[in-house]
């Protein structure tokens, strides 16, 4: 009879074990959890900051070229779309097939890629070229940073919340920042040229839709299908507009390793990489992160190129930066 008491003893004891043992697996369970997600958000980090600064080198490798060698904005935009496309294509024909062939046998998703072309892609492209001709690398994308108040506005909307009172001090930031590069502080006259200030505020608006728009798409059917469509179909377009083979520029051996480094480490890499590292921390960070990008480019331009800045200029990055981190 005393064996059954020290049964019921043992297998009382065993049953607490095993209940104490629970909330340490699941603890193992959840701090591995965290780990995982930690080291996601690290690597989305990493991918979208390095997507961001090879954009802002990419932006002083583009003035070289259209400064030294007469390279177009539209022919450059329709050259490095093709190009970064087929990239993109084989990529997604290599990991993702069953996508690829999913998006491209659906006329819904691929009228809704046509928009992401024309929208996204094309204008940011362009936008972003065009800036770049009528001003300078860093200043173009400063302009472009504004994106980050309307991935906010639009955030705002769509959670039916106010904005919080440091968002309202960046919003007035910016503008005093747009106001002194376009004006030098003096409001009688026009310091930019007005087609710079506008292709740069234009694609700031494409930017913010780039940084929200492709995120359900790219979660659905993978980051190189959605680029290898909305860049070829937005190359397509502008292979009717501004076909290659006229007006080509008289690239030479350098000016022709330099398109090339373009298209593959300042598009396809780019863009690779940042669309994919803001699908993983999300449109508010990724517009935040994005800003390493005009310090990337204002740095180079300097280096590089040359390009000197007026106080006045140096005043409004430094409001329009200021406005990205006290709105993150």
């Amino acid at each position: 009879m005393s064996e059954q008491p020290q049964a019921a003893q043992t297998e009382a004891s065993g049953l607490t074990d095993k209940r104490s043992g629970k909330p340490d697996r699941a603890d193992k369970r959840s701090r591995r959890t965290r780990r995982m997600m930690r080291s996601s958000l690290t690597l989305g980090l990493l991918m979208a900051v390095g997507g961001a600064m090879l954009w802002g080198m990419n932006g002083t490798l583009s003035k070289y070229l259209m400064s030294h060698y007469g390279v177009t904005p539209l022919w450059f935009s329709c050259v490095r779309q093709l190009c970064a496309g087929m990239l993109f294509l084989a990529c997604a024909a290599w990991r993702t097939p069953r996508s690829l062939k999913g998006v491209v046998s659906s006329p819904r998703e691929m009228l809704r890629m046509l928009w992401l072309a024309l929208f996204c892609v094309l204008f940011v492209q362009v936008g972003y070229l065009e800036a770049i001709d009528w001003t300078n690398s860093a200043t173009a994308t400063v302009l472009q940073s504004v994106n980050i108040l309307i991935v906010l506005v639009y955030v705002c909307i769509r959670s039916r919340k106010a904005p919080r009172r440091r968002d309202a001090i960046g919003a007035v930031l910016a503008l005093i920042g747009v106001y002194l590069l376009a004006t030098q502080g003096d409001p009688t006259r026009l310091a930019l040229p007005w087609q710079g200030l506008a292709w740069g505020l234009g694609e700031a608006v494409a930017t913010a839709g780039m940084a929200i728009l492709p995120l359900r798409d790219i979660a659905k059917w993978g980051n190189f299908t959605v680029n290898a469509v909305t860049f070829l179909m937005s190359g397509v377009v502008l292979l009717a507009v501004a076909p290659p083979w006229r007006g080509m520029p008289a690239l030479d051996a350098t000016g022709g390793v330099l398109v090339a480094l373009s298209v593959v480490f300042g598009t396809f890499a780019a863009f690779g990489l940042f669309l994919k590292g803001v699908s993983v921390i999300g449109s508010v960070r990724g517009a935040m992160v994005g800003t390493i990008e005009p310090v990337t480019a204002a740095v180079t331009s300097a280096v590089c190129l040359g390009t000197s800045f007026t106080g006045m200029d140096l005043a409004g990055f430094a409001a329009i930066i200021t406005m990205v981190f006290l709105t993150a």
